[in-house]
């Protein structure tokens, strides 16, 4: 395919895929719960740490997990008690298990209590045009408190060349406006043209497929060249090529 008929297919699938219909086969429907600015960004992260294996688990324990916040994510990450957090124990989502989401409420309090919230400590410096320091930065915030070395692997480190697939999408989710109500658009302070296509198994086949793409691991520096291909499509929002990825990944088995 040519470059602007790849474009023009993309283009495409993203109409197809980004509707509001989407929400309901995929976690974003968990921050669509809620109204609130943080119970948004609180849940949207807790879902979007657990996203991997099977969708309809993920969908499954995403609600546990808010149901276990007594459906108030924000209040209860700032005004838990230690006896609140035995309620956790049991809870498991393939390797993250009660005590990783001890820990996360732990660390989100003390994130919202002394850094004003995710969106200022994921944001990255003025001068930059990715998310690469940024979350590498949020990583070290996110365990300045005690923690177990198990924990750690659940939150990923693009300075160690992963692609953060997992933070990505919830940047995406937060960052960006799509005015077809499945994204949020909720932060302000960040620009939709900084995000990166959330890169896993399904999309970095298709892309592949399609000659977007042409490094085999699913790392940092494959998602840096998919970026850079997908900018010269859409430069102000590029990242809204992940439904068109997604969708010839997951629903039409492409």
């Amino acid at each position: 395919m040519k470059k602007q008929e790849l474009k023009e297919f993309l283009d495409e699938k993203v109409i197809k895929y980004n509707t509001f219909n989407f929400i309901e086969s995929d976690p974003i429907q968990i921050p669509h719960l809620f109204t609130q600015k943080e119970d948004i960004e609180i849940a949207g992260f807790l879902a979007a740490t657990i996203a991997w294996g099977n969708r309809k688990m993920i969908i499954k324990n995403a609600h546990r997990m808010m149901d276990l916040l007594g459906n108030s994510p924000y209040d209860f990450v700032m005004n838990h008690s230690e006896d609140d957090l035995v309620s956790f124990d049991g809870f498991v989502h393939r390797t993250f298990n009660s005590d990783d989401f001890t820990f996360f409420i732990q660390s989100l309090k003390n994130i919202y209590q002394n850094y004003g919230g995710l969106e200022n400590v994921l944001k990255p410096e003025s001068n930059s045009n990715n998310y690469q320091l940024a979350i590498h930065n949020f990583k070290k915030v996110f365990f300045e408190i005690p923690y177990q070395t198990r924990t750690l692997k659940h939150v990923s480190d693009p300075l160690k060349n992963s692609a953060s697939k997992r933070i990505n999408m919830f940047l995406r989710w937060m960052v960006r406006n799509d005015n077809s109500g499945v994204d949020f658009g909720i932060w302000k302070s960040h620009l939709s043209q900084n995000l990166h296509c959330p890169l896993d198994v399904h999309s970095g086949n298709v892309a592949r497929k399609l000659g977007l793409l042409t490094r085999k691991q699913n790392d940092w520096k494959a998602l840096i060249e998919l970026d850079d291909t997908l900018r010269l499509f859409d430069p102000k929002d590029p990242v809204k090529y992940d439904f068109a990825l997604f969708g010839l990944g997951v629903f039409e088995k492409f």
